[in-house]
């Protein structure tokens, strides 16, 4: 009994001891995790990479147009179009439904169709007709992958090489330009492959169609008089 009524007083400050040290270690990495390392990297971002850290977003007149690294769901025949998207949304006329919203940034992902499904196969057959209609293409033309099936996001910005070309004449039809101007426009918004060998050349279909706004626009201006740029 003397044995035992003598080990308890020792217990107190034992327990006193591990909680007082597990306390100090979760505040501290409270502190290190949750405040001083998001601090650092984000105030290394912003000065390494400002546009990338906000977002990539692009402005046109200090107004936010879209983002490089967000998709559009653009179909006016003047625009390069984007590769098809499976995101969805809330139905406005039935809020506990959903409804196919493409290139919904607030539900990013995809179809989860396995390739045997036979919706996507006739979404993808589908797809396939519709865009080769749009683009004055032969019934039985190639058509590249990423036109007829969605991104795993659902917000993939860009389209492969051979997508984008197979657009220009459409395009340049649209906007009564040369098909030869069109692929050069191509060419100068082309990201090659990474390292020259890693993934395929891919078109930012949001930096492609502001290159297409941007010439269409000098090529409206008037052109300055003669007598004006002597003078300069």
């Amino acid at each position: 009994m003397s044995t035992i009524s003598q080990s308890q007083p020792h217990s107190v400050p034992l327990l006193h001891g591990v909680a007082r040290s597990a306390v100090a270690s979760a505040v501290f990495f409270m502190l290190v995790t949750g405040l001083v390392y998001p601090l650092v990297t984000t105030g290394v971002a912003q000065l390494a990479m400002p546009a990338r850290a906000n977002g990539s977003i692009v402005e046109r007149g200090g107004v936010p147009v879209g983002s490089l690294l967000i998709g559009q769901n653009v179909t006016q025949p003047r625009y390069f179009h984007p590769r098809p998207s499976a995101t969805t949304g809330t139905d406005p006329a039935h809020p506990d439904q959903t409804i196919a919203q493409p290139y919904n940034a607030e539900s990013s992902g995809a179809s989860n169709l396995g390739p045997t499904s036979k919706s996507l196969i006739d979404q993808v057959k589908a797809r396939a007709i519709a865009y080769r209609n749009e683009n004055g293409l032969a019934p039985d033309a190639p058509v590249p992958v990423d036109a007829v099936t969605a991104s795993g996001s659902g917000l993939d910005p860009d389209i492969s090489l051979g997508n984008a070309l197979l657009q220009a004449a459409r395009v340049a039809q649209a906007r009564r330009m040369s098909t030869h101007a069109m692929r050069a426009l191509i060419a100068q918004n082309t990201t090659p492959r990474q390292f020259g060998v890693l993934g395929d050349a891919r078109v930012d279909v949001l930096k492609l169609n502001l290159a297409l706004d941007a010439a269409a626009a000098a090529a409206n201006r008037p052109s300055q008089p003669a007598s004006a740029r002597e003078t300069h």
